[in-house]
């Protein structure tokens, strides 16, 4: 039966694929990708011939439709992210809610995100949690800021190795530079490193080195 499979791959160590999620990558009629040089080092890695086409926050606006119908018409589609599972910061959620509205089975495989590694090693506890992802670059930020600053559970965040320092600078503005914190770069790689302490202390270890790799953030409640 035709339908839209949402397929994690690896957040860095190609070996963290599942088998299913590699006979489906096969069987698939096209693989939609965020950037398909990236998936194609994957694809190759296991031997995987599928056709690709991309897919990402640019023009799947413009897309999802038309995916949808080609579901319609009998094609199995996969859709991949450059790392971890699809519609977690990544291009996704547009083309689910289509399907959805047109009564396509849609059907996530289980398998890499890069927050769960972090939060479970970041030594903070694990329940409840608030996923809140990229903060705004600009408009909204304070809002979100002065927000997240009054929840009770754990907060979770991505960034970039370059804005690391300046979100850890308003973190400790808006919640306090003594709240408990964890900073996850490299996961699943040869370099993987978690920093943990306050993030008065991330600020000083980080801002006297270069920082490399995807970055997840993890920071004590109120």
């Amino acid at each position: 039966m035709a339908r839209l499979y949402l397929v994690p791959t690896p957040v860095g160590n190609l070996e963290d694929i599942t088998l299913r999620a590699i006979r489906i990558l096969k069987e698939a009629d096209l693989i939609l990708a965020e950037d398909t040089r990236t998936t194609g080092i994957l694809l190759k890695r296991y031997g995987i011939t599928t056709r690709m086409s991309s897919h990402h926050k640019f023009n799947e606006h413009q897309q999802v439709e038309a995916v949808a119908q080609r579901i319609l018409n009998g094609e199995t589609i996969a859709l991949v992210s450059d790392a971890g599972t699809p519609g977690i910061s990544d291009p996704g959620f547009l083309l689910v809610r289509e399907c959805i509205k047109k009564e396509i089975e849609v059907e996530c495989l289980p398998g890499p995100v890069a927050f769960v590694p972090a939060l479970v090693c970041s030594g903070l506890p694990t329940e409840p949690f608030y996923f809140e992802g990229f903060l705004p670059q600009k408009k909204g930020r304070h809002t979100r800021l002065t927000f997240l600053a009054t929840l009770p559970c754990t907060l979770v965040f991505y960034e970039s190795p370059h804005r690391l320092v300046k979100t850890l600078e308003q973190l400790a503005l808006y919640l306090g530079e003594q709240r408990r914190a964890s900073v996850s770069r490299e996961l699943s790689k040869k370099f993987e490193e978690t920093r943990r302490g306050t993030i008065r202390e991330l600020i000083q270890h980080f801002a006297n080195q270069p920082v490399r790799g995807e970055i997840v953030i993890v920071v004590e409640g109120c």
